[in-house]
This record gives C-alpha cells, sequence and structure tokens, in this order.
C-alpha cells in the first residue's frame, strides 16, 4: 500500500523546497520512498499533510541507553570525567535484562519524539551483577533490539569489546574491576562468539555491528579479532578514541604511541570505523583519521557536560573525515542541540563564525550518521531511500519569524527537539502531532523505568 505524504517544506538536497510530496511504499527491506514531487502547491487528496520543515530522519550515532538514568544525578556538584565514571557504574550494577528493555524503550521513544529514527547503540552492558552469564548470554542485547522495535525506531546495536581496566604492564591489559566484570567477556574471541550468536529478528529495523570500547579496555594483542569479525561482516565499526588526556598519556607509556598510531597499526582505521569523541589528537592522528576516511562523531553536549574538551572537528573534515553526531550519555537528547554545539563550541575555541551552514550541520545529523551506523541507503529524501523522514515546526516561539527560505537555519539553530511535530519510519507514523503512537506516555514510561 502506498501513502503520500505532502511537506509544507521539506529540505531536499541542501535546500528548502516548498510543497513537496513523497510519495511511500511498505516494502520487505523497510520501507522505501518512491517519488518525491516539488511544486504540489496543495496537498493531494488523501495524502499525510506535514506542517513545518520536514528533514530526513535524524540518526543519533552513539548512544548509551542506560545513561539516561544519570541524567540529572550527574549534574549535581563537580568533578571530572572519572567521577562521573564511578557514579554510572553505580547505575549499571543496577539494571537487569527486564529494567534495561523498560528504560531503552522510553529512552528511544524520547528519541523517536525529538526526530531520531535511527540510534546507534554502543552497547557493553553484557552479562549480569559479578560478570555472571544470563541463561541467553545476549539477554540485554535482545532487550535493546526489542526495546527499539517497541518504539519504532532503526538501531545498529555496536556489540562492544570490553575486556580491561586499563593497559597493564606493557599494555598487556590489567584485569577488569568488580564494576567492570559485566562489560567484559573474557577475551575477544570469546566476546567474537558471543556477538556472532547476536541475530535481530527483523534485519529491516535492526542490524549488528562492533565495537571496541576504546585503547585501555581493549588490550592490543586483542583488537585485530574484533577487526576481523567486523570485517567479515562488513559492519560498522565503532571505538572511543582520546576522550580524555589521561589516555592518552597512558597509551604513550604503554605503547610508545598515541591511541590512534595504536589502532591504525592494528588495522582498526578505515570508512567503515568511527571513532567516537576524538577530542585530544595530534595533527599527525589528524592526518590518520582522515588518509583512512575514517568518521568522527562528536557528541557536544556529552562532551561539555563531562568537561571533556572541545575536539578538532573543523581540521578533522578538511583532512577527509565525514562528522555525524551523537547523544552519548543523553544529558540531552536533542540531535539540533548536537548539531548546532558543534559550530558554537568552535566559534568559542576559534573566536570566529561560520566554520559549517546549516545544510552541513543537517547533513551531519542525518546522511553522515546513518552511514557511520551502516545505513547508507537512509538520509535523504529521494527515491530508493528509507522512508524516514521527521517534521519540524516553524510556528513555535523558538522557530517563528524567519522567511521560509531560512527554515533550516531556524531548525538548527533555533529549533529543539520540543518542536518535532512528526516522526516517520519506514512510512509510516511513530509521532504524529508531537505523540509517540506505541508508547503512549513516554514520560511516564521514563519515569517507571527509572523508578525500578
Amino acid at each position: 500500500m502506498r501513502l503520500t505524504y505532502w511537506c509544507e517544506y521539506a529540505w531536499l538536497n541542501g535546500t528548502v523546497e516548498p510543497g513537496v510530496a513523497i510519495e511511500t511504499t511498505d516494502s520487505a527491506d523497510g520501507g522505501r520512498i518512491a517519488d518525491v514531487r516539488t511544486g504540489v502547491t496543495s496537498p493531494p487528496q488523501g495524502a499525510e499533510v506535514l506542517r513545518g520543515l520536514t528533514v530526513p530522519g535524524l540518526a543519533n550515532a552513539h548512544s548509551h541507553a542506560f545513561h539516561r538514568a544519570l541524567r540529572g544525578a550527574v549534574q549535581v556538584g563537580s568533578g571530572t570525567f572519572w567521577t562521573w565514571r564511578e557514579v554510572m557504574y553505580q547505575v549499571a550494577s543496577r539494571i537487569t535484562p527486564d529494567s534495561y528493555y523498560a528504560l531503552a524503550r522510553a529512552t528511544y521513544a524520547e528519541m523517536a519524539l525529538a526526530g531520531v529514527t535511527c540510534v546507534g547503540e554502543f552497547h557493553y552492558l553484557h552479562h549480569a551483577p559479578g560478570g555472571a552469564r544470563y541463561d541467553d548470554p545476549n539477554a540485554m542485547g535482545h532487550a535493546l533490539l526489542a526495546a527499539a522495535a517497541e518504539a519504532g525506531i532503526r538501531v545498529t546495536l555496536l556489540d562492544t569489546a570490553y575486556l580491561a581496566s586499563g593497559f597493564g604492564t606493557k599494555g598487556r591489559g590489567a584485569p577488569p574491576g568488580r564494576p567492570q566484570l559485566r562489560f567484559s567477556d573474557g577475551t575477544a574471541e570469546e566476546w567474537a562468539e558471543r556477538a556472532s550468536a547476536l541475530t535481530p529478528a527483523d534485519p529491516a529495523t535492526a542490524r549488528v555491528g562492533a565495537a571496541i570500547h576504546s585503547v585501555r579496555a581493549v588490550p592490543a594483542r586483542e583488537l585485530d579479532t574484533v577487526v576481523k569479525w567486523a570485517d567479515a561482516r562488513e559492519a560498522p565499526l565503532h571505538v572511543h578514541l582520546s576522550e580524555q588526556t589521561a589516555e592518552n598519556d597512558a597509551c604513550q607509556e604503554a605503547h610508545g604511541r598515541t591511541p590512534t598510531e595504536l589502532l591504525a597499526e592494528h588495522g582498526v582505521l578505515g570508512p567503515r570505523t568511527t571513532a567516537i569523541h576524538a577530542t585530544h589528537l595530534t595533527d599527525g592522528d589528524i592526518r590518520r583519521l582522515g588518509g583512512s576516511s575514517t568518521g568522527v562523531c562528536m557528541c557536544p553536549t556529552t562532551e561539555r557536560d563531562l568537561a571533556d574538551g572541545i575536539g578538532p572537528a573543523p581540521e578533522l573534515e578538511r583532512a577527509g573525515t565525514a562528522l555525524s553526531l551523537g547523544s552519548d550519555s543523553h544529558a540531552v537528547i536533542d540531535l539540533f542541540e548536537e548539531a548546532r554545539g558543534m559550530e558554537l563550541n568552535e566559534r568559542l575555541r576559534s573566536r570566529t563564525r561560520g566554520h559549517w551552514t546549516a545544510a552541513q550541520l543537517l547533513r551531519a545529523a542525518t546522511e553522515d550518521g546513518h552511514a557511520a551506523l551502516g545505513w547508507p541507503e537512509a538520509g535523504r529524501l529521494e527515491a530508493g531511500s528509507l522512508a524516514d523522514f521527521t517534521t519540524v515546526a516553524l510556528d513555535s516561539v523558538r522557530t517563528v519569524g524567519p522567511p521560509s527560505r531560512m527554515a533550516a537555519e531556524a531548525v538548527v539553530f533555533a529549533a529543539t527537539g520540543a518542536d518535532v511535530r512528526h516522526t516517520v519510519v519506514g512510512g509510516r507514523h511513530v509521532v504524529r502531532d508531537g505523540t509517540h503512537t506505541s508508547v503512549p506516555d513516554p514520560a511516564k514510561a521514563l519515569s517507571e523505568a527509572l523508578e525500578r
């Protein structure tokens, strides 16, 4: 069955067009756009009407769903990334497969309300407290896949190898501490065996990729196994990189090279790889990432919240790196905030304006984010693409005012997730008029999940 959506305005190939009809069709591969017509001045008969600016669905390229439970709790007092991590460990120790499903379902519904149609879940909370295995070794991963399906968004589950608590003697890896036993499979081979058994129920809406938590959490000798697993499946591979200067210093002491150099030496870098944060890089690191076409996912709100620093995004892009965006620890879930945060952070650092246009920032939040998650067929409003899009109001107190030709600028630099009116995934409404269609009260669902 075909459905037609009439967009008051739509963002097509970097420009805002008025009166656009998008025809969608159900299909076995997740629902596609069959046709896009411009110059349609009024809604065709029977069309779904989308008032505002319709853009491709947003891709949240880096998420830790259980971190949603930290919002508010970690904004009290002072500290560093390392003190924040201790609170995160406490929360992680109390989550079960059932409570994780409830929390992730509500968190993913919050994402859908904010226009996110695909999420990259950087998943390392694998086992029971103390490291005991569940009867289903992938119980936590299956909970996440079920949560995304119920919330109506696509997911790339980036199953994460996390094997060590630090570099240890001569970089051999220190044993995981008690809070990290839930994360560890013991060896990369055991990680690969478990991850290989993680099969989505619906490959049209869920895919599995790989992740290396960080060079401090996966010993160098184990990196090759993770790379081979991802290569064999042509799957995306993500890695936290140089988020903290302490990690860089420890890597230099253990291996005599930067984390980027270590990853390059073990074949981790490449066009299917995305580095997360990449905050503290040398000029040589930037050249290696760009020269290998390795992507970088920036998470500006988390990087600000944890006082990590401002990464060299313009330099990375000039070197050949594609940039994507993520909400990471979910201090807020708002890809518009992440997009403008990248630009505004750079303005503060450089004291100049205009590093990226609104169109370039939207591309990072849409097409390039989907590519980083292994969905190259998403992120564009054109025939053949997945029928995933979101509509942002242009008449809210934040967005009303500028001429329609400036709608993209109004959305990127003023809108919030609260301005999202519709989210469509696979040609079907997931959010209609600001209301989630399958999670009737996401705020209540979040409250109940957090109470658990």
